[in-house]
């Protein structure tokens, strides 16, 4: 990340931070911050706005795919013995006395009602926490409140590099970014409290707004409508502090309740500490079922697709070790070999794949959560949409009926992604 520098002293005090940065970071630093010269900030981020720039202050952090370790960490508790169910809808909870002892689903495709029991169960449901604990204590008080970020997402051309602009601080006090991934700039981010947890987020007219304004500011040439590929918004599930203000400054930590019943809830947190939160929750429901004590092996435990040596490149390497047989999978007919759409980095063996191996059961779970086309290109996420179908139908044996209802759902999302229709509302 580099953060531009145009106020004299904005160098020192983010150079100073960051140097703090490192020192905390000890061994698990992944590089030491810098500051930069401005001719040697224009190299790293050739399209930042020139004009006032003094220099930079450079530092490190690491990125991932989150729908693909999202599926990697599925596959990976399978592997070690778990039952993983999919489409399946918790409503409610078996109980014994006044004891929770184990749980109701629905099957959203079958309509089946299943009952699973449990010596410990654990609600870890994200931002949809309170709703699941409420089916086990209708009085339970709310643990969480909730924060939007927005982001839009741009053609690589607006930064031309593999550094990513970061300002801490924008004239409003916000924070702005500018990140490479997937050969697309995200720019983000926005932290707007809302009332309740929607399963699908969308930007608000004035988030967008602010987004595109404020990387006119700091990007040489100015994003217009046009060039927008998608729009997506996010939930923070923050654990609730009573009498804080806004949502900015609201934990960002785990936290872990044990209802009256027995329920164990684990809450807030983010990505980078969910291992922590695993061998946390673990160890408590150990106590709550009266379980022996045993280690957890979760903090050096190799996910699914770990390569022992070098990360793997190419348009499969998010794959990781499964990225062979995603290439066998080519060799079965000369259409796998092509990709979904022209303007998407997805072949039509990954749509094939996702179905036979990644428990894909909808045209939205492989353009969304196997893959991030909605959010690489929304429009061209909707083109590909009928292809999509057509490949997975082969895989499960679905009719032109359900490739029919398939389209129309997905385009109906896809559509919340075009900045176009957000800035109507």
């Amino acid at each position: 990340f580099v953060i531009p520098v145009y106020r004299r002293l904005d160098k020192p005090f983010y150079g100073i931070g960051l140097k703090l940065y490192d020192r905390l970071a000890g061994k698990l630093s992944l590089g030491s911050s810098q500051t930069l010269s401005k001719r040697e900030t224009l190299k790293r981020l050739p399209n930042v706005e020139p004009e006032g720039l003094s220099g930079g202050i450079l530092y490190y952090d690491a990125q991932f795919d989150d729908a693909r370790l999202a599926v990697n960490l599925a596959q990976t508790a399978a592997e070690h013995g778990a039952a993983v169910l999919n489409q399946a809808e918790v409503t409610g909870f078996i109980h014994e006395g006044e004891r929770v002892a184990g749980i109701v689903l629905r099957d959203r495709e079958s309509a089946e009602a299943l009952e699973i029991r449990g010596k410990a169960v654990v609600n870890a449901t994200g931002v949809f926490t309170d709703s699941v604990r409420l089916l086990d204590d209708a009085k339970a008080e709310p643990l969480l409140v909730f924060s939007r970020g927005s982001h839009l997402v741009l053609p690589s051309e607006f930064l031309s590099g593999p550094d990513a602009l970061m300002v801490p601080k924008t004239a409003d006090g916000r924070v702005l970014f500018a990140i490479p991934w997937h050969d697309r700039v995200i720019v983000g981010t926005t932290d707007i409290p809302v009332p309740s947890a929607d399963p699908e987020p969308a930007p608000r007219k004035d988030e967008l707004q602010f987004l595109m304004e404020h990387a006119a500011k700091y990007l040489k040439k100015d994003p217009q409508n046009s060039d927008v590929l998608s729009v997506f918004s996010g939930l923070r599930p923050l654990v609730s502090r009573k009498g804080g203000q806004g949502t900015a400054g609201l934990s960002r930590d785990h936290t872990i309740v044990v209802s009256p019943t027995g329920l164990l809830t684990v809450t807030g947190g983010k990505w980078t500490t969910y291992r922590q939160m695993a061998e946390d929750v673990v160890n408590r429901g150990e106590q709550v079922a009266g379980f022996s004590s045993r280690r957890c092996p979760t903090a050096h435990l190799p996910l699914h697709g770990a390569l022992s040596g070098e990360s793997s490149a190419g348009p499969l390497a998010v794959y990781g070790a499964d990225a062979p047989a995603i290439e066998a999978v080519k060799k079965e007919s000369p259409e796998l070999t092509e990709t979904l759409h022209p303007r998407l980095p997805v072949g039509k063996a990954e749509i094939v794949w996702a179905a036979r191996h990644e428990m894909a059961r909808t045209v939205y779970d492989v353009l969304a959560r196997r893959t991030r086309a909605i959010i690489l290109d929304a429009a061209a996420s909707s083109e590909a949409a009928p292809e999509a179908a057509r490949l997975m139908a082969a895989e499960n044996h679905r009719d032109s009926a359900w490739c029919r209802e398939q389209v129309a759902s997905f385009r109906r999302i896809a559509a919340t992604h075009l900045i176009e229709n957000r800035l109507r509302g």
